[in-house]
């Protein structure tokens, strides 16, 4: 991988190596041969293509695709960022090189990039539904096995922000600890620890009075209405950051961000966000491309 790519996802909060080694995995599931390719074009066949979007969006997973044509001897040149808003129509990267090559890449590459645009676009909705109330759309940890990293930093190219990463990142204290522990004040105090954020999940107002009386500084708000959102922000009188959860939708989303919760937690950001539809089109071929491989 090329420094300035490496770079480039750095930059991004992405780890180069965790990018490479998916990249990798992902392309070895197609195995060592294209059956259907390969006995058509020359090996030394090159052409050239655009990646363009059907369907106005936001962009993301540009670097990861780029890595996917790399990979496969491909030269790329970006024509779009991460985190724009494209239209139907829009070139985003156009590539060129060995056809062979082109044609093995094409349906990884659009993996990748049409599902994390897809997270981004939903985002953006999200984003743009509670703009101005001061709350911000957060994901959760329903993320796919093996692509979490990839698909919170889509999350962020669509406006929205990330809840941790991991379950070593900060505590999120649920329902069956609170069970476990006998009582939300007991889960608190068995968990609290300095330096580490403790967020406490409550399904009733009397909870949210418990977690601000035991020091929470953080409280998810779980299925709550808009009369009790309400209520527990004039509870917490901003000494606790709240977050709404469960049920939410995009219609109702800014009634929820405007009862003054810091933020909305959505897992549908990424556990059920649509693929972007955006396709891979031939815009040039060498003088060998199109004729069968000689025998």
């Amino acid at each position: 991988m090329r420094a300035e790519l490496r770079n480039r996802l750095r930059e991004s909060g992405l780890d180069p190596q965790a990018v490479d080694d998916l990249v990798r995995a992902a392309l070895a599931e197609d195995g060592e041969a294209d059956v259907t390719s390969e006995p058509i074009f020359d090996a030394d066949s090159v052409a050239g293509a655009d990646v363009v979007t059907r369907r106005p969006g936001v962009a993301a997973g540009l670097p990861v695709a780029t890595v996917v044509f790399e990979t496969l001897g491909l030269s790329v040149k970006p024509m779009a960022a991460d985190g724009d808003r494209i239209a139907a129509g829009d070139t985003l990267l156009s590539v060129e090189g060995p056809l062979l090559g082109l044609l093995r890449a094409e349906r990884t590459a659009l993996n990748f990039l049409t599902h994390l645009s897809g997270v981004a676009t939903l985002t953006r909705r999200w984003a743009d539904a509670v703009e101005g109330t001061g709350a911000r759309v957060r994901d959760t940890r329903k993320t796919l096995p093996g692509l979490r990293a990839l698909q919170k930093y889509a999350v962020r190219c669509g406006g929205g922000v990330n809840h941790r990463m991991s379950l070593q990142d900060a505590a999120l204290i649920k329902d069956n600890h609170v069970a476990a522990a006998g009582s939300v004040t007991a889960a608190f105090t068995a968990v609290r620890a300095p330096g580490l954020h403790v967020q406490v999940e409550c399904d009733t107002l009397d909870q949210v009075r418990e977690a601000l009386a035991a020091g929470a500084s953080s409280i998810l708000l779980d299925n709550m209405g808009i009369a009790e959102m309400t209520q527990a922000v004039r509870f917490a009188g901003g000494k606790a950051e709240l977050e709404a959860s469960g049920g939410l939708t995009l219609d109702g989303a800014r009634d929820v961000a405007s009862t003054g919760v810091d933020y909305l937690a959505v897992g549908a950001l990424t556990h059920s966000a649509p693929s972007l539809d955006i396709g891979l089109d031939l815009t040039q071929r060498g003088p060998d491309a199109a004729h069968h491989r000689r025998r």
